[in-house]
């Protein structure tokens, strides 16, 4: 029997804007590097828009707003009343928790240690330097060490400058221990699996973010020798996961109580569903506008990137889609655990890697790369599953 939904359903199938969501990554990409060569002084402008703390920019409040409107959407669909009953299938429940937490960000680590820092290293570069911001809080003098970075003055503003492969590194990181987006929603549907177990760990996932993310993040950040943000870490996670899901609560509850459940899904959802992807395609854009010099010069910056979160997207789908054949799994659950284990939750990955490290830093950038491989690679593993279903019981 199907697990209860515990997020309100939409309407079926690949919206305008989600069919053609790599098209549209891409355009957005070039005008972000057009606006970064064109309007310098624009892009600027909008990065010098933050909110500070101890004289150092902590939040970028452009940026700030249009995560903000990523989150709400999925975060206004939940029916938190909803998550303990659907929890009652343990078996791809309990898989799908152990993959995204136990599994996808060590995976993640390792594949990306070895491809940026040894297989593209020399392609990187071995002096190719990236410009980041202090954790939250620190104040060292110019010429200090910390992690593998040294604090250096750049334009008035203290930065700390780490090798660029580890900024790279960082990014993935950030998207490894960031699971399942709403977009696998659309994934598990296509793919012609459990509706409600989608919706349910997407719910569960959310919450399990709010306690994981931060630690998970410290220790890998740590183990790469890149600075632990710890405080802005936790920022993170309340400006931009907790903040949007209580405001994503309360709308629910006055909405269903105001105009009742029926008006709720049929019409503010469907004005609201657009919103988060609108919000994505302003980001990158502000995003590619810092970093359009940097691909101008190397355009295969995108590709040494891009390899690792592949290899991972690829590596941890066949895994649990294996490890739900060994678990006797129907092809109803096993289809989005595998779907929900392979793809990242790139909304709040962009939203931490610009409030650590910054909007222009390498880390943000590769964040940004994993928005633009994701749609392609999961609609080939969507297909791999609907061309696989025997392999699993009825």
């Amino acid at each position: 029997m199907a697990t209860k939904a515990c997020i309100t359903k939409e309407s079926r199938g690949l919206g305008f804007f989600e069919r053609y969501l790599s098209l549209w990554v891409i355009l957005c990409i070039m005008a972000g590097i057009g606006l970064g060569r064109v309007a310098p002084g624009i892009a600027t402008w909008l990065d010098n828009l933050t909110v500070d703390v101890g004289n150092a920019p902590v939040i970028s409040i452009p940026i700030a707003i249009c995560l903000f409107f990523m989150m709400y959407p999925i975060m206004v669909k939940i029916d938190f009343s909803e998550v303990v009953q659907a929890g009652k299938s343990l078996r791809p429940v309990s898989l799908t928790l152990i993959v995204n937490w136990a599994i996808k960000p060590f995976t993640m680590f390792a594949i990306s240690v070895f491809f940026l820092g040894t297989v593209f290293y020399g392609f990187i570069g071995p002096d190719a330097v990236d410009f980041v911001k202090l954790p939250l809080g620190l104040d060292l003098p110019i010429g200090a060490e910390h992690g593998v970075g040294t604090v250096v003055l750049v334009d008035g503003v203290k930065m700390l400058e780490v090798p660029l492969w580890r900024s790279y590194l960082a990014g993935n990181i950030l998207l490894g221990i960031a699971p399942c987006t709403a977009m696998v929603l659309v994934w598990g549907y296509l793919a012609r699996g459990n509706d409600g177990h989608t919706l349910m760990m997407v719910a569960i996932n959310s919450l399990t973010m709010l306690f994981l993310y931060g630690p998970l993040g410290g220790i890998l950040l740590g183990v790469g020798r890149l600075p632990v943000p710890w405080q802005a870490l936790l920022l993170s996670i309340g400006v931009y996961v907790a903040l949007p899901l209580m405001a994503g609560y309360l709308t629910r509850r006055w909405i269903v109580a105001a105009r009742g459940e029926d008006w709720f899904t049929n019409t503010f959802l469907h004005v609201l569903t657009p919103i988060t992807v609108i919000a994505l395609l302003i980001t990158l854009i502000l995003l590619f506008s810092f970093k359009g010099d940097v691909i101008v010069a190397n355009p295969l910056t995108i590709l040494w990137i891009a390899v690792p979160l592949f290899l991972q997207t690829v590596l941890i789908f066949a895994l649990t889609y294996a490890l739900a054949r060994v678990f006797r799994l129907s092809y109803r659950d096993a289809a989005p655990t595998a779907m929900i284990g392979a793809s990242n939750h790139f909304e709040v990955a962009i939203a931490t890697a610009t409030m650590l490290f910054g909007i222009s830093s390498g880390a943000a950038l590769a964040t940004v790369v994993g928005v633009l491989i994701e749609v392609p690679v999961m609609l080939l593993l969507v297909r791999l599953c609907l061309r696989t279903k025997s392999w699993f019981p009825a």
